[in-house]
């Protein structure tokens, strides 16, 4: 018997194509750090960050993609309210913040898409990089870097790109798959 959907094989986008289908790992304002489990296909604590800190927006990632560190992306998800670990947003997508983390020696790439909830008020108006406040970039790049060296790793922000470009790291990430 079967009790959930695995979310790792749902289509990234909706029906039409023209929403992701983000899958909550993490809530906004949680300290605890949640993560799929594919072999279990269960949701598991991962870690949990420190009293005073905590994820700042929703995380998910979308299914059917491989990003450089062989996971699905990454994406950071603004809506209203916190979702709970294993609900599937429909989401626009608005961009994506490109980023590199330092594990010793090793390199590698950890981009974020950015997307707004397809039902929300507060980020209702947000369509782009450019109609969020100068000083958004700045705080989250703080949070990731302080994030990451919680884990013993360095974090540095390479840039923040629009749509088109999220797209194309959208479909290189689902021919990593093939």
């Amino acid at each position: 018997m079967k009790a959930l959907a695995d979310p790792v094989r749902l289509a990234p986008l909706d029906k039409k194509g023209h929403l992701l289908q983000v899958v909550v790992e993490t809530p906004r304002k949680s300290r605890n750090k949640f993560a799929f489990d594919p072999e279990q296909k269960i949701f598991i604590l991962k870690s949990v960050l420190p009293a005073g800190m905590v994820f700042p927006y929703d995380f998910g990632f979308l299914p059917r993609t491989r990003a450089e560190d062989g996971d699905p992306l990454d994406v950071l998800l603004l809506m209203d309210e916190p979702a709970y670990p294993g609900i599937c947003v429909g989401s626009r997508l608005i961009g994506v913040i490109e980023g590199e983390q330092l594990d010793g020696k090793k390199r590698l790439r950890n981009d974020r898409l950015l997307a707004v909830a397809a039902v929300t008020h507060e980020y209702a108006r947000i369509k782009r990089f450019g109609d969020l406040p100068e000083h958004w970039i700045t705080e989250l790049e703080q949070f990731f870097v302080n994030y990451h060296n919680l884990e013993g790793k360095k974090y540095r922000l390479l840039g923040v790109r629009g749509h088109d470009t999220a797209m194309k790291l959208i479909q290189k990430s689902r021919k990593a798959l093939r």
